[in-house]
């Protein structure tokens, strides 16, 4: 598959009237939702078989946007069967009974398609392709045949050849790089045996050298089905004609139940876990904090946002400019909220200099910690947030294929594909004191998972505080 993996950067027409946003960062000023924020033409239907569509007609460029999201991902999966949602995003391009086998590229690159892929996350797994306007029917043509016309090509062979590329991909991207471990131990600590998010999407190697055929199909059958699944189409489109090329390509598929998703709470973490990695990839210590955090788009989401950004911002982030500024103990800091479905992750980490005495480091860290749990941020330093998060936000709908990312991402969260106020709202309506409150609730030290990563060259035994010998499960495969 091609490399980009992220469809918010892919190359998409210019919004048309993004230049007319930037009165969103008027609005920082009041705190209150400005005029201007964005309206999309968007219309929402459901077909017969309960497939979801929403439309988005731009008539900026003749390029036409086309997004399925699939409502499935790792987060849905069950123990030992771990990677199939992901798997299943390398198996859906292999073939199906119309296109042919290994067909599915040719035929965009034949008609001039750009920016194809498909991605899965915890949360939802979504593939996309942007064409040629006149090539619209095309793109329809071919999602419609891997929806429904999937299974009789999915064989032994073909399951075997992209198990081992997914696999491989593991090897690639986790398992042989540096701060890879890290990965695995920062879910194993936060997430009990048989929590879905426990492992990584990219799944265990054992689940996925025991997946049979049968299970694979069974995975399909249940979770890629139109009940299940969002069709969105944006740019230079007609929507009756649209409308019709829908009816005529998804129309006819059987009806079914949309499968029950269940959602399951964070494991309650009560005491520190602490966790050293020896790590031979690695060239320098890391210390990285994990706490279990709010939902995506869940009350104190936003909060924990502006934290992450007060504390870690390079150049201006407290943390940062302790650590790689002033006393130049850090290579990097990195704070952010990781937004989920179930349950959030809110992450510090630091990677420091050989040099740097790791005590004093994670001493930093609990004061500037227990400083906002204890004081408010500043305004200041909340505005400058604020009209960051608009600013990046009116980036971020410039071109067509982001446009219909965040859609699809708004529709899914939210259930309501237009929801541009609501989340920018959630930024301007977050206090001071609603950021210190909700660090108190959530950032609390026993609530924590520490895990320091170890190169193989590691400085003097002394460079370390309180760590532990790694147990026998961090010696283990990957999870």
């Amino acid at each position: 598959m091609p490399p980009s993996r992220d469809a918010r950067l892919s190359l998409g027409a210019a919004f048309r009237s993004a230049l007319t946003l930037v009165v969103l960062l008027a609005a920082s000023a009041s705190g209150h939702a400005a005029e201007g924020d964005p309206k999309l033409p968007l219309e929402r239907y459901h077909l017969g078989n309960g497939l979801e569509v929403i439309l988005h007609p731009d008539k900026t460029v003749p390029l036409a946007y086309v997004s399925v999201w699939y409502h499935v991902a790792s987060g849905d999966e069950t123990p030992g069967k771990s990677g199939f949602a992901h798997l299943f995003e390398h198996m859906m391009f292999q073939g199906s009974t119309h296109v042919g086998e290994d067909k599915h590229f040719e035929v965009l690159k034949k008609i001039g398609a750009s920016s194809v892929n498909g991605t899965t996350n915890a949360d939802r797994t979504n593939y996309f392709e942007q064409v040629p306007s006149h090539q619209l029917e095309t793109a329809l043509w071919l999602e419609s045949d891997r929806m429904g016309y999937m299974l009789p090509l999915l064989t032994e062979k073909s399951l075997a050849n992209q198990r081992d590329v997914v696999r491989n991909e593991r090897r690639q991207n986790y398992d042989n790089v540096p701060y890879g471990k890290e990965r695995f131990a920062i879910n194993r600590l936060l997430f009990a045996e048989g929590h879905p998010y426990r492992h990584l999407t990219i799944g265990r190697h054992e689940d996925l050298a025991n997946a049979s055929l049968e299970d694979v199909k069974n995975f399909f059958r249940k979770w890629y089905v139109p009940s299940n699944a969002t069709l969105l189409i944006a740019g230079d489109i007609d929507v009756p004609e649209t409308k019709k090329l829908v009816e005529k390509w998804f129309g006819s598929f059987p009806k079914t139940p949309r499968p029950a998703r269940r959602m399951v709470p964070p494991t309650p973490i009560t005491a520190v876990k602490r966790e050293v990695v020896n790590d031979e990839f690695a060239k320098l210590r890391r210390v990285h904090y994990a706490w279990h955090s709010p939902r995506a788009f869940g009350p104190g989401d936003a909060e924990l946002d502006i934290l992450a950004s007060v504390l870690g911002r390079p150049g201006t982030g407290r943390l940062y400019k302790i650590l790689v500024h002033e006393k130049q103990w850090a290579q990097t800091v990195g704070v952010g909220q990781q937004s989920q479905g179930f349950s959030g992750i809110f992450h510090i980490t630091i990677d420091l200099k050989p040099e740097a005495d790791m005590k004093a480091v994670e001493q930093v860290v609990d004061q500037e910690l227990e400083k906002v749990m204890r004081e408010p941020i500043s305004e200041r330093e909340r505005q400058r947030v604020i009209t960051e998060t608009e600013a990046s936000f009116v980036r971020g709908l410039e071109t067509l294929v982001a446009r219909g990312e965040t859609v699809q991402m708004y529709n899914h969260f939210l259930s309501e594909p237009d929801s541009f106020t609501k989340h920018l709202d959630q930024f301007r309506n977050a206090t001071a004191e609603g950021v210190r409150s909700t660090a108190g609730q959530y950032l609390k030290k026993q609530n924590r998972v520490e895990v320091i990563t170890m190169p193989a060259k590691a400085p003097a035994p002394n460079k370390v505080s309180r760590a532990e010998t790694p147990p026998a499960a961090s010696k283990k495969g990957a999870n």
